[in-house]
């Protein structure tokens, strides 16, 4: 090593993008910094930027949405049982006379909580299993590919349904055991990603100073995975959204007193004849959230795609 170069300067040119061919960047976007042109690239997507709208105003309403009615989730409106939208019940009542507004509020500010929980813990799980594994190597890798493997063909939504229901519904507890159960599919992809990227030359150079092996994965492994795991963190919102709404449906998940859009969704489903709004409110926000997340992700993934063509100039619209 030239002694004019320094240990930080031969680091600082190690990440970069993850592994795959790249396509030349339009003479407009060189001008563009990486963040500027990632923005413009999803703006450029309409349906991405409907989706981040529409997530956007799921959240204010969940956390606002409280403050426009004088009931709770858990009140009883006696002289109201299982009736209709009107001016002092929005959504309407349930048999047990609650507002199903005001349940409807929580029950989405309960889902968000876990899904984004969830889907932020497997991915954290993910990625340091996965990373660490694949720079590792040897027994290291083939026993945590092994034990990946296996949880994969496990029924894990059965376990799911059992642990959560010995758990008694608590939403906390909830959490947990769906991150236990939903790593192992991103730590695969993330194992195979990261196979390329621990032969590079900065990992290579941080090896050759000493640099401790947790701290490679750390801060010169998983950040080139960045793209990989923001579309996974994404996407995975809408798949614990599904599992815990299904949990919640079949009596295993959230438990009353507290309330989710899954126990919403339950409650409604043996009165859609006869009361349709117990149903169609707590399955339209659920629909909301989950085609939202979708565009949402399916534009990050075309945004952050090295090879993407969208946002410059004369590229695909």
């Amino acid at each position: 090593m030239r002694p004019d170069v320094t240990p930080d300067a031969v680091l600082a040119t190690g990440p970069g993008p993850a592994a795959g061919p790249q396509a030349a960047p339009a003479p407009e976007d060189r001008y563009l910094g990486r963040g500027r042109l990632y923005l413009r690239r999803f703006l450029r997507n309409r349906l991405a930027v409907t989706g981040s709208l529409i997530f956007v105003l799921l959240v204010l309403f969940s956390a606002l949405g409280g403050l426009f009615t004088p009931y709770a989730h858990s009140d009883a409106d006696f002289a109201a049982l299982t009736q209709p939208p009107s001016a002092e019940h929005w959504f309407g009542t349930n048999q047990g006379g609650n507002d199903i507004y005001a349940a409807t509020v929580h029950g989405l500010q309960r889902s968000l909580v876990i899904a984004v929980s969830v889907s932020l813990l497997t991915v954290v799980v993910a990625a340091v299993v996965g990373a660490g594994a694949a720079y590792l190597g040897g027994r290291v890798e083939k026993a945590t590919l092994a034990t990946i493997h296996f949880l994969l063909i496990v029924p894990s939504f059965l376990i799911l349904a059992l642990v959560s229901h010995r758990l008694a519904g608590d939403w906390r507890a909830l959490i947990l055991v769906l991150t236990l159960f939903g790593w192992m599919s991103t730590a695969r992809v993330v194992w195979s990603v990261s196979t390329s990227l621990r032969e590079r030359d900065y990992v290579r150079a941080a090896e050759y100073m000493g640099v401790h092996p947790l701290r490679i994965v750390v801060r010169h492994i998983i950040p080139n995975l960045g793209s990989l795991l923001i579309v996974n963190l994404t996407l995975g919102v809408v798949s614990t959204v599904l599992s815990e709404t299904a949990l919640s449906f079949l009596g295993f998940g959230v438990q009353t007193p507290d309330v989710s859009l899954g126990t919403l969704l339950a409650d409604g489903a043996g009165t859609i004849t006869s009361a349709p709004w117990l149903f169609a409110f707590p399955a339209g926000l659920t629909v909301l959230l989950t085609v939202s997340m979708t565009f949402v992700g399916d534009g990050l993934r075309d945004a952050l795609d090295p090879t993407s063509t969208t946002g410059a100039a004369g590229g695909r619209r």
